[in-house]
């Protein structure tokens, strides 16, 4: 284009190529920023070029004028930057393949490019663009990838905080129960509590730290690339060979994995902690053979304060870290058992949609169904099979599972509000009484070296594991039957 063109498209106020032209009633073309501070500071809406008058406060849009500067400024860039060849000062409008670089017409013809393949540059960079394209998916799908993993980890650092808020007040309202001489103690538990938190809020922190600093390192080359696939042809065919390497040379790392324990542990905080401190305020304090888990309960189930009782009805929005029970509504205690016999009564007045036994603890991505059908995982329960019966007074259908595969049919003359779970450890046999009549129901053999409690329900009435007595000692329920 001409001189003679460039002021053609130029603003008669501004003198400089049109930006967001408008066009007025006097057919003069003027930059929208110009004509506004034109008319400001004459204090009229008068054209700059001829003075006329204009009616209208806010003027058309010159949409043809605006897009034929626009082409004007593209033929201008590229026209400046186009390279010549270093040899012969022609235009580099030729892409070797064989050399993966730019040449000129006197080039293909000589010796150095003879029997290659030379391609115009527009063909050679369509086809590259394409490989880089291709190239830059693996980085892209890997950072959505992180992003997914960014919002479980940060789900997850703001749960702990929340837990360890939540775990504040449960440990001060404990201790508002106890005369002032605990108040040591209470101090002991906090600041257990507070370096808990620190180190698993310092460890998220690092960890989300550094998943931004791969995600951002993966933005970056992506970026980069995605400012190269802009350039002209030419510009781009030069740095085509540097892109397609900074993108190969990305590594592509593992998605990053929530690490097991991430959470507050809350059962050591919370768990019997009425217990710890018996020897001073015993006649107060009340003992839990069991410990209900928090961070392995569903997200419909509701665990009460202090860890012993569990309702459902309650949806809510927790993380998938690898403790959570998945698929059902369920909640486990905090200890798993090995060795030795254990004993705990569980009430289940008033709740409809129970079962209590012992399971082995899932893996982190297995579902509650899975570890039950999975070969060697044993899970024994009480389950009311027909909630219509809790109306007739005659006998009452149970069912008793193994395994989940397994149901022995069982009958009852009476509605059980509770049930007492005996673990023999030792002789790998799980049996269940009714101890409101001291009488025995039924024993499994299980075969497996760790066992926990579980709960499940889906009544919102709840399901509670019942203190022990104890004097100076702890004395367990010994079932004699």
């Amino acid at each position: 284009m001409s001189d003679q063109t460039e002021t053609d498209l130029s603003c008669p106020v501004c003198h400089e190529i049109f930006t967001d032209p408008v066009l007025l009633l006097c057919s003069h073309s003027i930059c929208k920023d110009c004509l506004q501070t034109w008319w400001r500071q004459n204090g009229s809406q008068q054209c700059p070029v001829c003075r006329e008058t204009s009616d209208l406060k806010d003027p058309p849009r010159n949409l043809a004028l605006k897009n034929l500067c626009e082409a004007f400024l593209l033929e201008r860039q590229q026209r400046v930057s186009e390279p010549l060849c270093s040899l012969h000062s022609e235009k580099l409008r030729l892409f070797c393949l064989d050399h993966q670089e730019l040449v000129c017409s006197v080039c293909r013809d000589s010796g150095t490019h003879i029997n290659h393949r030379i391609r115009p540059v527009d063909e050679a960079a369509k086809e590259h663009r394409k490989n880089l394209q291709k190239s830059l998916k693996p980085l892209q799908e890997k950072l959505e990838a992180f992003n997914r993993v960014k919002v479980q980890f940060d789900q997850t650092a703001d749960l702990i905080k929340v837990q360890a808020g939540n775990t504040k007040r449960q440990i001060s309202a404990e201790f508002q129960k106890l005369h002032q001489f605990l108040k040591e103690e209470e101090e002991a538990r906090m600041a257990a509590l507070r370096e808990e938190e620190e180190q698993k809020s310092q460890m998220m922190k690092e960890k989300i730290q550094a998943l931004n600093r791969e995600r951002s390192a993966l933005s970056d080359t992506i970026r980069s690339s995605q400012e190269k696939l802009r350039a002209a042809d030419s510009l781009f065919l030069q740095n085509y060979k540097a892109a397609v390497e900074e993108v190969q040379q990305r590594p592509l790392l593992e998605d990053p994995q929530l690490p097991s324990g991430a959470l507050i542990d809350v059962a050591k905080h919370l768990g019997n902690l009425s217990f710890n401190i018996w020897k001073k305020m015993k006649e107060k304090v009340s003992y839990s053979p069991v410990i209900l888990d928090p961070n392995t309960a569903h997200e419909d189930l509701m665990v009460c304060d202090d860890l012993t009782a569990v309702r459902g009805g309650g949806r809510q929005r927790l993380p998938d870290n690898p403790e959570r029970v998945k698929g059902h509504s369920i909640v486990l205690g905090s200890e798993g058992f090995r060795l030795g016999t254990h004993c705990w009564d569980v009430d289940v007045t008033n709740n409809n949609c129970w079962s209590v036994g012992v399971r082995t603890k899932p893996y982190h991505g297995t579902s509650y169904r899975e570890m039950c059908f999975t070969g060697g995982k044993y899970t024994a329960v009480c389950k009311i099979d027909d909630e219509q019966s809790f109306n007739m007074l005659e006998q009452i259908k149970f069912k008793l599972y193994f395994d989940c595969m397994f149901p022995v049919d069982l009958t009852l003359n009476k509605k059980l509000t509770r049930v007492r779970i005996h673990l023999d450890c030792d002789n790998r046999k799980l049996s269940f009484y009714d101890p409101d009549t001291n009488s025995y129901i039924h024993t499994f053999s299980v075969e497996t070296n760790e066992m926990f409690p579980y709960i499940q329900t889906s009544d919102e009435n709840p399901v509670k594991v019942l203190p022990l007595s104890f004097s100076t000692e702890v004395e367990e329920v010994t079932c004699s039957y």
